[in-house]
């Protein structure tokens, strides 16, 4: 006789269909390679020979022809290299949002609810008497029925004034982001990797925003000697370069762009690891590695003092445990009346998850 038998359910990872999970594993390579497909294929085809990452039916010839058949990769003509698509770097920030900020789905078109009932554009539970200047499509149609049936009865139908029910409304934010990334030498030096987790965390913000949070602006800057801005697109192939760190640069380029954009709520967001080292004064820089420069702190701060006067909030991610380091960015903090994490790169991508969320359920 034959039964059927239940059993708890384990996902396993092999069951993950080859291509799906050979391209989990290539996107996070491409993330450290800054987009070199090449060198990316180069070490999935080691790490392939020491771990068995694929088969006698599939090999990593059979994962390239995959991808270039589904618009994953593309042969430039006149380079003759293999280069990411897209669709690939969507991809890429698709996965860098999952990895940090969790099990976040997309949703509607979302945005930053904050606690207080008004005219908004989203519906919530509550009810209440009409007002006058409430608007007729704000009208609860079945609860002012159920008003006027109770007060006049079923047999003669009228309603009054006093049975109207309004659906009450949340007030939505809208909130414009400048994320700046330091991309100074020191990103990369005594041992650790500080990029590739501020990549990360940037690639996820702006996904998330994407998708979860359409009506908001993000603008995204890299600072070194110099600071500029760059687009979405390109997160995945930044990397740092021989540079000093320019933090005054960073703030005047976030200030400039934060000035343009319409919505009220302006934060910058600004992840570094060390001190401002640089100042750029006419066609000249002015540098020193060594210490606290009393002319280039007092420059960073003031433009601290001025983002205070102008309501923009600076949320400092500091992924350096130095105790002097600490305490230029507690001063820094103190004068714009901002915040600041000591986080390290592991905790990076959770601390400003928690303040972007957090930030938004109420006006700045």
């Amino acid at each position: 006789m034959r039964g059927i038998i239940f059993s708890r359910f384990n996902p396993d990872e092999n069951t993950k269909p080859p291509f799906k999970k050979l391209l989990d594993l290539f996107t996070q390579l491409l993330t450290y390679t800054s987009g070199d497909v090449t060198e990316a294929l180069q070490w999935l085809t080691e790490l392939d020979k020491e771990f068995g990452l694929t088969s006698n039916d599939y090999g990593v010839g059979d994962f390239i022809r995959e991808m270039k058949e589904k618009g994953y990769l593309r042969d430039n003509e006149e380079s003759g290299k293999t280069e990411m698509t897209s669709k690939t770097e969507q991809t890429i920030r698709k996965s860098a949002l999952e990895e940090i900020f969790g099990k976040l789905k997309k949703s509607a078109t979302g945005n930053h609810n904050i606690r207080k009932s008004g005219i908004g554009d989203e519906l919530n539970a509550e009810t209440r008497p009409f007002e006058f200047g409430d608007g007729v499509d704000q009208l609860d149609i079945t609860a002012s029925i159920r008003n006027a049936q109770i007060n006049h009865g079923i047999d003669s139908f009228s309603i009054s004034q006093d049975d109207l029910e309004i659906k009450e409304t949340d007030y939505k934010t809208q909130t414009s982001t400048a994320l700046m990334i330091d991309i100074s030498h020191s990103m990369i030096l005594y041992g650790e990797d500080r990029i590739t987790p501020a990549k990360k965390v940037a690639m996820a913000l702006s996904e998330l925003i994407i998708t979860r949070y359409p009506k908001d602006t993000l603008d995204i800057i890299v600072f070194g000697n110099d600071a500029w801005q760059i687009e979405i697109k390109d997160l995945p192939y930044l990397q740092v370069g021989p540079y000093h760190t320019n933090t005054v640069a960073g703030l005047e380029l976030a200030m400039d762009l934060l000035r343009r954009r319409r919505n009220p709520n302006k934060q910058i967001f600004m992840i570094t690891d060390g001190k401002p080292t640089c100042l750029k004064i006419g066609k000249d820089y002015y540098k020193n590695s060594f210490g606290l420069d009393r002319k280039i702190l007092n420059r960073t701060l003031n433009l601290a003092a001025q983002c205070k006067k102008l309501k923009i909030p600076i949320t400092t991610f500091m992924v350096a445990s130095d105790p002097w380091l600490q305490k230029f960015v507690t001063e820094f903090t103190e004068t714009n009346n901002g915040k600041a994490f000591f986080s390290g790169t592991d905790k990076l991508g959770q601390f400003l998850f928690y303040d972007f969320e957090n930030g938004k359920r109420k006006l700045f």
